[in-house]
């Protein structure tokens, strides 16, 4: 496994700090959008990362702010500054050359989701498949009728106001979707293997709308 911590330069005031992991022989990459308050050291998102890298997918937690922007409460919620920051991010590590050639996802958590939906939209195709983990896709607005990428919106079943926030925003997603709801599960999904379930769920979508069809994970 291959773990490195690389600066994104944004502009030429802006930088941002992300964590590569690249297994031996990666399938796919998939970068995460953290949610307002998160940032790349998330123990739920590293937790996700590291069940995708056991299947052969390279993962980036990268923070979308820089620590004096995450002091401003506003920017946290800001969803065109997150997604602007996201496009770059994405543009960054496509050059990358040991990313080269990998088909690429997004995994977003809470209002990071809307984030993920909103970029796949700039991107032009270069996003294959995206998961939401209690995630608010409704945040993306508009946009969330153009994204083109399978998408998963995954939600606890205990979490009912972003239940029903997904329901309503799974209507306008005109992509390949689908919707899970994980049993007892509240939004942070602190119970006990209920954040496994989320990250298996994770792998499954990824590998079907990202590898290639010799390469598929079996459970």
């Amino acid at each position: 496994m291959e773990k490195n911590e690389i600066t994104i330069k944004i502009n030429e005031t802006i930088s941002l700090k992300g964590n590569l992991s690249i297994p031996e022989n990666p399938k796919a990459l998939v970068i995460f959008s953290h949610g307002s308050g998160s940032s790349r050291f998330s123990s739920r998102n590293r937790f996700v990362a590291q069940i995708l890298n056991k299947h052969n997918i390279a993962t980036l937690l990268t923070d979308l702010l820089t620590e004096d922007e995450d002091l401003d409460y506003s920017k946290r919620f800001d969803i065109e500054l997150l997604t602007d920051r996201l496009v770059s991010v994405t543009n960054y590590v496509i050059g990358l050359s040991n990313l080269k050639g990998l088909e690429i996802g997004f995994f977003g958590a809470s209002t990071g989701a809307a984030s993920a939906l909103k970029a796949e939209t700039i991107l032009n195709g270069k996003i294959h498949a995206i998961v939401s983990r209690g995630g608010r896709p409704d945040l993306a607005g508009e946009s969330i009728s153009n994204v083109k990428a399978s998408t998963l919106l995954i939600i606890g079943s205990l979490d009912n106001q972003v239940i029903y926030l997904n329901k309503k925003a799974f209507e306008d997603l005109m992509c390949v979707k689908q919707i899970i709801l994980v049993k007892d599960a509240t939004h942070l999904f602190e119970e006990p293997g209920k954040l496994n379930e989320v990250a298996e769920l994770a792998v499954r979508w990824f590998s079907k709308y990202l590898f290639k069809k010799s390469e598929l994970v079996a459970f």
